[in-house]
Formats: structure tokens, C-alpha cells, sequence
């Protein structure tokens, strides 16, 4: 299984919404405050994902994505992690389709390469 990175939007689909990001399932930062999570719902979803998931501090700034700047973070965990993909459904990341060695592709895409594999 290759090491990947997933954008936010892809971890909030993936808990709060069927679909292609529940099998890429990772948490986001904003589950609380944007989808009226408890404290409690959101240290479980953490601790479900917790065997397969790793907090990163990345060390190394990137400013590629001008538009979203926050989608830069995305982009420093990747590199941090020498990740193989960035797994998203964020157009400003999208757009780039690689960067730094790392491609970028959406859930549907990710997963019918795995199938491939």
C-alpha cells in the first residue's frame, strides 16, 4: 500500500458522508466546530483511525498554491512524509496533479489504481 496523504475534505467526507472517501478514510481538524462533533465523538473517530494514521510536523515551508494557502499544509505533509500520493478533491491541489515527486488524485482515482495493482 503506497503512503498517502489525505486533504481534509477527504477525511470530513469520509466520516461524516458515504462514498469513495470512506474508503480512504482519515479525520480532519474541524469536526467539532464545522459539523457540531462532541469532544468525546472526536477523540473516538481519532482513536479509530489511530493504528493507521501518523501526526505529522512538517519543517520545511511550501507556498505553491497562491489561492489557498492552507492548502500548502497538504503539501508540506507530503513532502515530510515522502508520501507516493496526496489523495483530495481540493481543484487547487488537483490542478497540479504532482508535486515533488508526489501525485495528486482524487479518491475514485486513487483507488482504481490500487485496484490495478
Amino acid at each position: 500500500m503506497p503512503r498517502i496523504v489525505a486533504d481534509t475534505n477527504i477525511y470530513i467526507s469520509a466520516l461524516n458522508f458515504s462514498g469513495k472517501a470512506d474508503e480512504v478514510l482519515a479525520l480532519g481538524g474541524v469536526l467539532a466546530r464545522k459539523f457540531r462533533w462532541s469532544a468525546t465523538r472526536v477523540r473516538e473517530a481519532r482513536a479509530a483511525i489511530g493504528d493507521f494514521t501518523v501526526l505529522v510536523h512538517p519543517r520545511e515551508p511550501v507556498s505553491v498554491v497562491r489561492e489557498d494557502e492552507a492548502d500548502n499544509r497538504i503539501l508540506e505533509c507530503a513532502l515530510a512524509v515522502g508520501a507516493d500520493a496526496i489523495v483530495t478533491g481540493d481543484h487547487h491541489l488537483l490542478e497540479l496533479r504532482r508535486f515533488g515527486g508526489v501525485r495528486i488524485t482524487t479518491p475514485r482515482e486513487f483507488l482504481d489504481a490500487e485496484s490495478r495493482r
